[in-house]
Parts: C-alpha cells; sequence; structure tokens
C-alpha cells in the first residue's frame, strides 16, 4: 500500500474581484466555476502522472472520461470534509505536511474553508483492492476516543463531526 497527499489551486480571485467590482455577476459566477473545475482536473492530472508515472503502478493504463468518471482506475484520493474523511480539522495536518501554504499559497480559514476557493487538497491511497466509503454515523464512544487520540475536547470534536453524530448533543 502506498500513501501520499496533495493540494492544488487555481487562482482566479483576481478576475472574479475585477467582475464582482464592475457588477458583472455573470462573468464573475462563470469564472470561479471555470476555475473549481480547472482545480479538480488538475487534481484528476495529478492523480493519473501517479498511478501511470510517480508511483507506476500503472503504466499502461489508458482511461476515456467515463471510466474515469466511474472511478475505473487502481487507487483512491479521498478528501478530509468528504464522506470518507468527514473530519475538515484533518486539512491543518495535511497542510502542515505538504507545506501547502508556502509551495502553493493555499491558506486555511478558522473554519477550514481553503483559499483561493478554487482548491483541492486530499490524500492519495493505493492498494489494488482500495475503493472509496462512506464513513456511517458515529456513537458517543467512538467520538470520546477519537477526541482522546486527537487531543481534542470532546464538545469540539461533536462540533466538528456533528452531521455524522448518530446521538443527541
Amino acid at each position: 500500500m502506498a500513501v501520499n497527499g496533495a493540494s492544488v489551486s487555481v487562482v482566479s480571485s483576481g478576475k472574479a474581484a475585477d467582475s464582482d467590482a464592475a457588477s458583472d455577476d455573470y462573468s464573475a459566477i462563470l469564472i470561479k466555476a471555470l476555475a473549481d473545475r480547472l482545480a479538480e482536473a488538475f487534481a484528476e492530472r495529478l492523480h493519473e502522472r501517479v498511478r501511470r508515472e510517480l508511483w507506476g503502478y500503472a503504466p499502461a493504463e489508458h482511461l476515456d472520461n467515463q471510466a474515469i468518471i466511474h472511478e475505473q482506475y487502481q487507487g483512491i484520493r479521498p478528501a478530509p470534509g468528504y464522506p470518507a474523511c468527514p473530519d475538515h480539522t484533518e486539512k491543518q495536518a495535511l497542510f502542515d505536511l505538504l507545506g501547502a501554504t508556502e509551495r502553493a499559497g493555499i491558506t486555511l480559514t478558522e473554519s477550514f474553508a481553503m483559499v483561493p476557493t478554487a482548491a483541492v487538497s486530499g490524500y492519495y491511497f493505493w492498494h489494488p483492492q482500495s475503493q472509496y466509503f462512506g464513513v456511517g454515523k458515529i456513537e458517543r464512544d467512538q467520538v470520546e476516543d477519537y477526541a482522546r487520540r486527537k487531543g481534542q475536547d470532546v464538545a469540539v470534536t461533536e462540533r466538528w463531526l456533528a452531521p455524522i453524530l448518530n446521538y443527541d448533543r
């Protein structure tokens, strides 16, 4: 099994801000949407390079768009804040490990949103049998254990994991 991480960004805020200032909502929305799609496309391209070249476990892989959309490749790239990794606070550890702010200019807000907003970060996992998954609802004992291992107050952990709690706080 192999593990890695990545953060990529497309800086669009200048053009979008110009469009916002000119009251051109349509152009601002288009620029932001294009920047989001480019960041996702770059992350997908980087994942392809990892599979074919950098880690080289699928050097002969040639997938069409449908195969990519249906994730018919080996390896996964889950990200903090998504179903497989619902804790947004884990972005901080990933950013520290990668030096994402220093190397790519991506910062995190206090709620762990990425700035610029057209940014993608996540982990790369490879194993022939790896596949995407979602974390189900969790119980209080799991939250308490997770909070203890993170060195975090249970109430703070509950706040970040609220969507997957299987109990009332």
